[in-house]
């Protein structure tokens, strides 16, 4: 499987990432993004990564995702410790979206 580039957004628990050692994963805070409106991380993010992921429960229903290269996966909260138990979940989904998709995950 080819590493995907994937954007955590700020809410999204630094811990997952040692879960995606395959995988190519920047923070917003690491890119310099942090201070954008979600219309603006989403534009920036289509042109270097290949998945968002999200803890912004509203995020589909502020923003038009309609062309979106970009894929989405939102989880249900930031609390790693709720997360944890289900990172073999969060990891197939990572490895089975494809381009544009958006998923919410209920754990």
């Amino acid at each position: 499987m080819k590493p995907v580039r994937i954007l955590f957004d700020q809410g999204t628990p630094a811990p997952l990432r040692r879960y995606l050692v395959n995988h190519e994963v920047k923070t917003t805070v690491e890119m310099g993004w942090s201070r954008l409106t979600n219309g603006q991380l989403l534009d920036a993010a289509e042109d270097t990564f290949d998945l968002l992921i999200t803890t912004d429960q509203q995020l589909r229903q502020q923003q038009n995702l309609a062309g979106l290269k970009l894929a989405i996966v939102v989880l249900p909260t930031t609390s790693w410790p709720r997360l944890e138990p289900n990172h073999t979940t969060i990891l197939s989904t990572i490895e089975s979206i494809t381009s544009g998709q958006y998923v919410e995950l209920q754990l």
